[in-house]
């Protein structure tokens, strides 16, 4: 495994605190994650972009959620939209498998084809350091910092903000406009 560098259903916190959006450039390009594969990516490749950033597991209620997002990709990936989704295991251990049967199983069952980044944790003592950075950028319910289940979704903006932050029970398609919003700014 490479080291990790550097209505209710509705719910999304938007507020500001902790924003970093007074800085010249943003923290969030200066982090390096392993892709599936175990290949280091800058996440400054995705400077300009509108980025999704989900945490996934294969054997959860939530997993239909592939398809949605797929289907965000699909529809504005020329347009700068990108998604990294992050399997992890600690949540029920709803994602038991290594990283190369994880992208099969979501080719195969949800066509994806963004990419899946190698697993890791989001919470936690061994909590990777891209993930302290966007739960302190946008707590969750309540001021919680920590992610509650799969799928919660952090929307960063073509500078790097986070600028929402949406519990697992909210499908992607339930927030395409604040997307398609970010993509036309």
């Amino acid at each position: 495994m490479v080291p990790h560098v550097s209505s209710p259903s509705q719910l999304a916190v938007d507020s500001d605190s902790g924003s970093s959006k007074n800085q010249t450039e943003s923290p969030f390009y200066s982090f390096k994650v392993a892709n599936s594969a175990g290949k280091l990516i800058d996440i400054a490749n995705y400077k300009g972009k509108v980025v999704l950033v989900v945490n996934v597991a294969s054997l959860c209620g939530f997993t239909p959620q592939y398809k949605d997002l797929e289907t965000l990709y699909q529809k504005y990936k020329d347009r700068g939209f990108e998604i990294l989704a992050f399997p992890c295991n600690q949540f029920g251990s709803q994602e038991p498998e290594d990283e190369d049967k994880i992208v099969v199983y979501c080719q195969r069952n949800f066509g994806v084809t963004f990419p899946i980044m190698q697993k890791l944790d989001v919470n936690g003592y061994f909590e990777a350091p891209i993930y302290t950075w966007l739960k302190n950028e946008k707590r969750g319910v309540v001021g919680f910092k920590g992610l509650r289940w799969n799928f919660e979704k952090f929307l960063v903006d073509r500078s790097g903000n986070v600028v929402s932050r949406y519990l697992s029970t909210v499908p992607p398609l339930e927030f395409e406009d604040a997307i398609v919003k970010l993509l036309k700014a």
